[in-house]
């Protein structure tokens, strides 16, 4: 009589499922968003001298995405040692009308965060002015500083962070990440 093989391996299926189950890493302690990604062919940033002044406004535009033309990337130029407050606008212009991504991420201001990097470190401070409804920064607004004539980069990312902003800057993906060349005259 031959003993049929199914029971020894449904025995062995079911003293494995438990280590099966068990050995899978909880997946809420690195949550990640699940929302896609924004689709931003333009950012503009726009910084009016405190006091008054002409405003200065540098843009970056690519209206058929990654891979087609090459976008047009604007220099900021800026005077030494001036306070300007700023405001940076994101736009869909693959659409017509343009989709203002910019109250989108208003309305969501919980789930992003614009990321301001100069470089050299000292080039320019940039501290984001408006917060979102846990207290968080934001970044649609700014508040910038320059010190004394220098050349560099001003890198600025836009964070999607559902679910997981806490301030920092480094989690989420990008929405959108542009660096502009910078003078300081």
């Amino acid at each position: 009589m031959k003993k049929p093989l199914f029971r020894p391996f449904l025995a062995a299926l079911l003293l494995a499922a438990p280590l099966l189950t068990t050995s899978c890493k909880n997946d809420d302690d690195n949550p990640t968003p699940d929302d896609e990604n924004e689709l931003i062919t333009t950012v503009r940033y726009t910084l009016t001298p405190a006091g008054g002044g002409t405003p200065v406004t540098v843009e970056y535009k690519d209206l058929d995405g990654a891979g087609g033309t090459a976008p047009t990337i604007g220099t900021l130029t800026l005077a030494a040692n001036t306070t300007y407050t700023g405001a940076v606008t994101f736009l869909d212009e693959s659409k017509s009308p343009a989709d203002n991504i910019t109250a989108e991420v208003n309305e969501e201001s919980d789930e992003h965060l614009v990321v301001y990097v100069p470089t050299p470190a000292n080039l320019l401070s940039i501290t984001r002015t408006d917060r979102d409804r846990n207290n968080l920064e934001v970044g649609l607004s700014t508040r910038l500083v320059t010190t004394t004539a220098a050349t560099g980069t001003l890198k600025i990312n836009l964070q999607h962070q559902p679910g997981i902003k806490n301030g920092q800057p480094n989690l989420g993906s990008a929405d959108a990440e542009v660096t502009f060349p910078v003078t300081v005259r």
